[in-house]
């Protein structure tokens, strides 16, 4: 069976948005907005510094990044299952045919092979679109996340005295080393959720109050004991 044909698994829902992460990254940090230059702020040290920040990882590691990755799955989790369903179908039927060769009458093979030909055009067109609307969401969520992170590096560059800072996760980086006392992506993540606090989503349901309880009930009058004479 075609791999193209195979639908997506829960896991690389995940997967895909970190892949697309880094190619939005590379987009959105190949301009200055990476090379953090100027004065640095009153009172900071101006030691001419040099960063290296992972963006791929600093995106996906924000808080409001990894909420943003589980809505997504949350959200294409029944067109994943619908792409499994149909994949599924396909090899059953592919299987189904193989089985029989030389069994089938020439009308029922042909039935067959042309049920597999829909199954396959109905599973490409959904894959296609699912992927399409992925993408789209996906590039949504980086392009909102990686604005707003940019801020944040900028104003910790000028704060600490950085000339520039790169980004060891774009395309044809030039780094070949860097050294873990130079990459700031902690430290933009840490600042990031402190500036963009997101709210945490309710895991577990309101407590309901406890219902009163009934009211103790006296024996009806036959069961009373009777007064001894």
């Amino acid at each position: 069976m075609n791999s193209r044909m195979l639908a997506p698994t829960r896991s690389g829902l995940h997967a895909t948005m970190i892949r697309t992460a880094a190619l939005a990254a590379a987009f959105l940090f190949a301009t200055a907005a990476v090379w953090a230059q100027g004065t640095p702020a009153a009172g900071s040290s101006a030691s001419n510094k040099l960063g290296v920040i992972d963006v791929r990882s600093a995106i996906v590691g924000t808080a409001e990044g990894k909420q943003a990755s589980a809505e997504l799955q949350s959200q294409f989790a029944s067109r994943q299952t619908e792409l499994e369903n149909l994949n599924k179908q396909l090899n059953d039927l592919r299987q189904r045919l193989q089985a029989s060769q030389g069994k089938l009458s020439p009308d029922e093979e042909g039935r067959l092979t042309q049920q597999g030909q829909r199954f396959t055009q109905q599973l490409e067109r959904k894959q296609t679109e699912y992927q399409e609307d992925v993408n789209a969401a996906q590039g949504e969520v980086i392009d909102r996340i990686g604005r707003k992170l940019v801020d944040v590096l900028d104003r910790y560059a000028r704060e600490n005295g950085y000339v520039v800072i790169l980004d060891s996760s774009a395309q044809n980086s030039p780094l070949l080393y860097k050294s873990t006392q130079i990459d700031v992506t902690q430290d933009i993540v840490r600042l990031y959720d402190q500036a963009y606090p997101v709210k945490a989503a309710a895991t577990t349901p309101a407590q309901q109050k406890p219902a009163p309880k009934p009211a103790a009930q006296q024996p009806p009058p036959s069961a009373q004991p009777k007064p001894q004479q």
